[in-house]
């Protein structure tokens, strides 16, 4: 057993190296610029910008049109996945394909032996392929973490915005000064600055559907009214977002802390069931025996 799971060790260190190293090869390529022609054998690079060939989507029986794919698509936008959703969905189905095949070939090889080998190699490729299969609850989760700090962020520059409102300086120009405030939009905020004066309706509406979420929307929105309009009616709607903002961060932070008041709660328990369990189950336990010798 100990030298199997050395064994194990040693596979997984190998694994992870290679893992790394693919990794570390992939970061120096996308170093290297692509913009002359001799460089075009690496373009592939660029995959993101384009959707997955149909015929793959095909093979693996993916449709585009059916519900599960747009929800999955929705969800991605909100979790800010830039790739088209078809990369993720054949990533996906591949994946569950994998861990499939790796926990049939261990049922062929173990059986359905009880030993921990067998349930390492049969139950972890199982359980990585339900959860590959269940993956739309983690995707509202990290939609909805993205989404909070998200809100987090476009408060502080809307409460920016909002101090330049007296100032004459073009909304390019007050929006440059508000990147220093950003971390998680930063680089769609660069990308629409970079954008803006080639057209700057159409980079407003691609800076919306980077952003993805309900806020990011409504901030967009008013950043597009203050584009038309350079009027103190218009700065009043932008106070009356940062209000709505505030609202929702708050009562994010009072679930917060009801949420963790639960998790208190449960650990709280813990000591008391091994109290009991170390105290007071020896003491039933030979109550029971007493009982049964007295029977």
């Amino acid at each position: 057993m100990h030298a199997w799971i050395e064994q194990l060790t040693e596979f997984a260190a190998v694994a992870g190296q290679f893992l790394f190293a693919t990794i570390g090869l992939y970061t120096l390529l996308r170093l290297i610029p692509v913009r002359q022609a001799r460089w075009k054998r690496i373009a592939f690079l660029q995959w993101r910008a384009h959707p997955p060939p149909i015929a793959w989507l095909e093979r693996l029986r993916l449709d585009r049109s059916s519900s599960s794919f747009q929800e999955r698509e929705v969800l991605l936008a909100g979790c800010g996945f830039t790739a088209d959703a078809g990369w993720y969905m054949l990533g996906r189905r591949i994946g569950m394909l994998a861990c499939l095949g790796l926990a049939a070939i261990g049922l062929l090889w173990q059986g359905l032996s009880l030993s921990l080998q067998a349930q390492l190699m049969i139950g972890l490729p199982l359980l990585a392929s339900v959860l590959l299969a269940a993956d739309i609850p983690w995707l509202r989760s990290i939609r909805k973490l993205r989404a909070l700090q998200m809100t987090k962020e476009i408060y502080a520059v809307s409460n920016q915005l909002l101090y330049f409102s007296d100032s004459s300086l073009h909304l390019h120009t007050k929006l440059v000064r508000c990147l220093p405030f950003t971390k998680l939009m930063k680089e769609d905020m660069e990308r629409l600055l970079a954008e803006w004066y080639h057209d700057p309706a159409e980079a407003l509406q691609r800076f919306k559907h980077r952003l993805g979420t309900d806020d990011g929307m409504s901030f967009v929105e008013t950043l597009d009214a203050l584009r038309q309009h350079e009027s103190s009616q218009y700065y009043q709607l932008l106070r009356v977002r940062i209000g709505d903002y505030k609202d929702k961060l708050e009562l994010a932070k009072e679930s917060r802390k009801e949420s963790t008041s639960y998790v208190l709660f449960v650990i709280a328990g813990v000591p008391i069931l091994y109290t009991f369990q170390v105290f007071i189950y020896p003491w039933i336990m030979e109550s029971q025996k007493l009982f049964q010798s007295l029977e």
